[in-house]
């Protein structure tokens, strides 16, 4: 259940760090009107004198930039800043939480010379009585700024430490700002909680550089990622302290960097199984511990890792990723400046870990997943510092399609006769915590197959098909679309009904006594008929577009799978659809649409198939949208204030339209949204906190983990992968938003739409809610990539790789094994029919040697698309739209590509 508001504890305990700089002039301003300043080291450094918090820190390279927050039209910057530290201890009572954010008395100034910009005593901003003597040191060296604090215990008594962290706001705060404006200025901020060897890092919101890296000195382990609540109160005498400044869709909060969490952990987190192990430690009378941290910049987001390699700090590499299947081994690259002494993984024997040949200065760990679910491995390095990796552990790539396949069309299978808004037969939303299909929720749409929150289900259900197809659920899926989609969900005034309605359930005052009386049904989520029945949400016709496309290829390219209607008319409808959109709901036309990726694919598909005057008309449509965005400086906007959802298509149509210079700069905004973190949950995560409120049973603003966005945004960046090889930030990074979309599969099949990362919950919720757009933009991208990395060798993404006689295979081990690219060649291999067995890439000559799986009842024959340079497929027939057509046996079928 989730805490109620007043119960959300956000302060936290202060750290100090230890260690020694050798004095030098550094160089401050004096104070200035209030403020202390200083030029040196890589910072422009405003302190405020008083408190002596950060106010401003902007990179010496970037002038015009500032990580910290602003207070500005109105809005605060926060009761938090930089500086400040928040403690939970007890001495023999209850626990007591202080900080020093709230009693902004004038802090009392310590002598600063040398390196020191500035220092001071905090004991006036915490309460009287209090036991902990606390100080601060500001510190300016040449590549870093630190932040120290010394805590010290100045009573007779021993202090527990249940709690102590450090704030980190930084300038997220988007309310009041132009999308322009927004990707400018603001920043987002995500955790490595890696523990000795975590970090965190800023990245801006338009991917350019500097990135700000949060580093930490000794003794000042990362250990979990707290958010500051908004709000103040006080609870029993200890004070529940937070930050003023709202949460909202243009807000996600601020966090704080946490030392010791044991605290929290044994109360208001209890149940939840934390990233790390919670800790706390116990400060005797009279002992002082220090606690640091260093910041410092990269020049740029792709440059973190060697960012940290110079900074001394242990660099590890999970390839392909931190999402280990059972079948698919994987491979940790371990850079440290000391040995690892020895491994703990956590379960015990949820991984087991061998040790490899080292690779371009690298130690190498090879890690095969045995147990399902969350694992945590320990490297305990030489120096006695301890790194934690995060992985999660999931079924074969394949099995966990075929779970979601099972689960959708039986658990979330919805047939009722007697439903009187059109919904049956139906896949639904599910809630898992009652394991019951939502007939009826406030937030109508849920429980009305439309919008992303209840189209989520069914979308999901035919995106399965695409590339794992089962007989009796496309039947079904069949049944649902002739009764229910092209009956109910789409209107219209002719036998086209190409309108889409946003819910297929409202609530209707008329009948009260239908609804259930424990739902409140008097927000402005309960829509009536009227509203419910519209057509002009433009992202409710993707969905239903994308269903109809996937029917056409599944009628086109298979035998006796669809029999509703044939490949022409599913192709015909989507086309409709997707043109119908900019007519019927013009106003969020303008913006890109979550899945706008089958867009593009309808268009080929229509020209494949001679289909010349609605394609046409398709692309017309397409081009003026794409026509508004090129005019647009990030043209990112969406119904929300601001949003991710449509960089996914925006890129796509600039793409197609040979716009490469707004499509790269859509790319590296991705790559500022999408963190490469040494972890399951945030690798590769697309920045997501507002959906929960939409399409999640824990309603809340919260940072979702692998939310839609993750897989949908890892399509732009896995083609300008295939464009530019050597660029392997962007493989990695799409490859985690990629596999992230399958963690939200539990071990039954059924398909949460994100991760709770609040400490108090850290789990999946318990709604299916949108999760079909990120099996979308899995089924569309998921794929084999064959590697040749400059430090680690022969790598795979998706399958095993093994060298044999100079030549390299790679075994698909992906959820589809219809797509493949060799990267030293930038060879795209694509099966519209029929699935890989094996690639083999003779590095020599080029050659290459397919091995295809056996036919089975559906698919006699297999349809190749190769998109390489001079490649071509020896003693083929011509492409038949677009595609080799290859007969398939009871066996394995070989076939080489030759390159001229």
């Amino acid at each position: 259940m989730p805490l109620k508001r007043r119960d959300l504890l956000t302060s936290l305990p202060v750290a100090c760090v230890a260690g020694h700089i050798a004095p030098r002039a550094f160089g401050a301003v004096p104070p200035t009107s209030g403020t202390i300043r200083s030029d040196s080291g890589p910072f422009a450094v405003t302190l405020d004198t008083a408190s002596q918090v950060l106010s401003s820190l902007s990179p010496r390279t970037a002038p015009d930039f500032d990580f910290a927050p602003k207070r500005r039209n109105g809005i605060t910057a926060g009761d938090y800043a930089l500086g400040d530290i928040d403690i939970r201890f007890r001495a023999g009572g209850a626990w007591l939480d202080v900080s020093t954010a709230f009693h902004r008395a004038t802090v009392k100034a310590l002598p600063a010379t040398g390196d020191v910009l500035a220092a001071a005593d905090l004991t006036p901003t915490l309460p009287a009585g209090c036991p902990l003597h606390v100080e601060r040191r500001w510190i300016v060296a040449a590549d870093t700024l630190i932040l120290r604090f010394i805590v010290t215990n100045r009573s007779t008594a021993a202090v527990d430490i249940g709690g102590l962290g450090f704030a980190m706001p930084f300038d997220n705060v988007l309310t009041g700002r132009t999308l322009e404006q927004a990707h400018a200025l603001a920043s987002f901020a995500d955790p490595y909680v890696g523990r000795d060897a975590g970090y965190l890092q800023v990245t801006r919101l338009n991917g350019q550089g500097p990135a700000l890296l949060v580093l930490p000195e000794p003794g000042t382990p990362f250990e979990t990622w707290m958010p500051i609540a908004d709000g103040k109160a006080a609870d029993g005498g200890a004070a529940l302290l937070k930050d003023r400044t709202k949460r909202e869709l243009t807000f996600e909060g601020f966090y704080r960097w946490m030392v010791a969490s044991k605290g929290f952990a044994d109360r208001e987190w209890r149940g939840a199984e934390q990233w790390n192990e919670p800790t706390g430690f116990t400060l005797a009378p009279g002992e002082t511990r220090s606690f640091g941290l260093r910041l410092a910049l990269a020049p740029d987001i792709r440059s973190i890792e060697r960012r940290l390699a110079a900074a001394g700090r242990p660099v590890v590499v999970g390839i392909p990723g931190y999402v280990l299947p059972t079948d698919l081994p994987a491979d940790l690259f371990v850079k440290a400046g000391q040995p690892v002494s020895r491994i703990n993984v956590s379960p015990p024997g949820a991984i087991t870990v061998d040790a490899a040949p080292p690779a371009g200065g690298w130690m190498r760990y090879r890690l095969t997943g045995r147990t399902w679910g969350r694992a945590r491995v320990t490297l305990h390095h030489g120096d006695g510092s301890r790194q934690t990796v995060h992985y999660t552990v999931i079924k074969p790539a394949r099995e966990v399609a075929g779970d979601l396949g099972r689960f959708l069309f039986t658990r979330q299978w919805y047939e009722d006769p007697a439903d009187r808004f059109g919904r049956s037969p139906a896949i639904m939303s599910y809630d898992r915590e009652r394991d019951a299909i939502i007939t009826q929720e406030k937030r109508v749409w849920i429980a009305g197959l439309s919008d992303e929150g209840g189209a989520g289900a069914w979308l999901a259900a035919i995106m399965k098909q695409l590339d794992n197809p089962v007989a009796a659920e496309i039947a079904k899926f069949e049944r649902f679309h002739v009764e229910v989609i092209e009956r109910h969900l789409q209107v219209g005034d002719g036998p086209e009904r190409e309108g889409v309605r946003k819910s297929l359930f409202w609530y209707d005052p008329a009948h009260a006594a239908e609804y259930d009386p424990a739902i409140d049904w008097t927000t402005w989520a309960s829509w009536k008929p009227e509203r419910a029945r519209s057509v002009v949400r433009s992202f409710n016709y993707v969905h239903v577009a994308a269903a109809q496309w996937v029917l056409y290829r599944l009628a086109r390219n298979r035998v006796g799978l669809v029999t509703a209607h044939d490949w022409r008319w599913y192709l015909d409808r989507a086309a409709r659809t997707a043109i119908a959109m900019s007519r019927l709901a013009p106003e969020y036309v303008k913006f890109g649409q979550m899945e706008g990726d089958v867009f593009v694919a309808i268009l080929a598909d229509l020209r494949h198939a001679g289909l010349t005057a609605p394609a046409d008309a398709l692309e017309a449509d397409m081009r003026k949208r794409a026509d508004l965005w090129s005019t647009e400086t990030f043209p990112f906007g969406s119904e929300m204030p601001w949003d991710s959802t449509g960089q996914e298509e925006v890129y796509a149509w600039m793409r197609h339209f040979g716009d490469h210079t707004k499509a790269d700069l859509t790319r590296e905004v991705i790559l500022g949204y999408d963190p490469l973190i040494p972890h399951w949950g945030y690798n590769g995560s697309a920045r997501r906190y507002w959906d929960f409120l939409f399409a999640g049973k824990t309603a809340r603003i919260e940072r979702q983990l692998h939310h839609y966005g993750s897989s949908l945004n890892a399509l732009p960046l896995f083609d300008s992968y295939r464009r530019d090889p050597a660029d392997i930030h962007l493989l990695r990074v799409a490859y985690g938003g990629l596999m992230g979309s399958l963690t939200n599969v539990d071990r039954d099949g059924f398909g949460a739409c994100a991760f709770h990362s609040n400490p108090d919950m850290m789990r999946f919720d318990a709604y299916s809610g949108d999760y079909g757009m990120s099996f979308f933009g899995h089924a569309i991208a998921t794929a084999s990539y064959l590697v040749q990395h400059p430090e680690f060798g022969w790598i795979g993404f998706g399958g095993t790789v093994t060298e044999t006689g100079g030549r390299v295979t790679i075994a698909p081990k992906d959820s589809a094994r219809t797509r493949i690219f060799i990267a030293p060649v930038k060879l795209w291999l694509v099966l519209e029919a029929g699935r890989f067995a094996a690639a083999t890439f003779d590095p020599g000559s080029g050659a290459v040697t397919l091995t295809l799986e056996a036919r089975d009842a559906y698919t006699p024959v297999a349809r190749l698309v190769i998109e390489g340079e001079g490649y071509h497929l020896t003693g083929a027939r011509a492409p038949e739209r677009g595609a080799h057509v290859v007969a398939l046996g009871d066996d394995e079928t070989l076939i080489r590509l030759a390159r001229a």
